[in-house]
């Protein structure tokens, strides 16, 4: 093109790592906690090729507050958490435990189809709400801000959706 300057933009942003399972293509894990119902608690992101595990204090921590009309503190943690045989380390208990949270996670070696997997399955659906938006299945935005405010902006809608059926 004479006359123009053409300026390619960066070709990754910041929460963004090689995904192991496309390619090693740049891109985006959201890590969620949820109620019983689906809710989301919480979220953070981070970069694709880090593991669940590791982002697991930062999901907790991303739990707000809640005000339940009673006296005292508001609740900032849940009683227990669910979760997979991928959690099932002594450091991710110890997390939960030093949070006041009572740890329910699957054993490795141990098939728990019947007790645990009932809990876990709320958590998958939840992220294909999340991918009903057609801004978050794919990552446009290069900042991970933009793309934070878009999937609090979610997470909110999803929230109300939550209310009106149950409420």
């Amino acid at each position: 093109m004479p006359g123009q300057r053409v300026c390619p933009g960066q070709k990754r942003g910041p929460a963004t790592g090689p995904n192991p399972t496309d390619r090693g293509k740049p891109g985006t894990k959201r890590h969620l906690v949820t109620d019983a119902r689906g809710t989301p608690l919480g979220f953070c992101l981070s970069g694709a090729n880090r593991h669940d595990t590791v982002m697991m204090a930062a999901t907790l921590d991303a739990i707000p507050s809640v005000r339940s009309g009673r006296r005292g503190r508001p609740r900032r943690r849940p009683d227990k958490l669910h979760a997979d045989k991928a959690y099932d380390a002594r450091p991710r208990r110890q997390e939960c435990r030093a949070r006041g949270i009572v740890p329910r996670i699957a054993r490795r070696g141990i098939e728990s189809s019947e007790k645990l997997g009932r809990h876990r399955w709320v958590v998958e659906r939840t992220h294909a709400w999340f991918n009903r938006f057609r801004r978050l299945p794919i990552r446009y935005e290069r900042r991970a801000d933009i793309y934070e405010a878009f999937t609090s902006l979610a997470a909110s809608l999803i929230t109300l959706n939550q209310i009106r059926r149950f409420c």
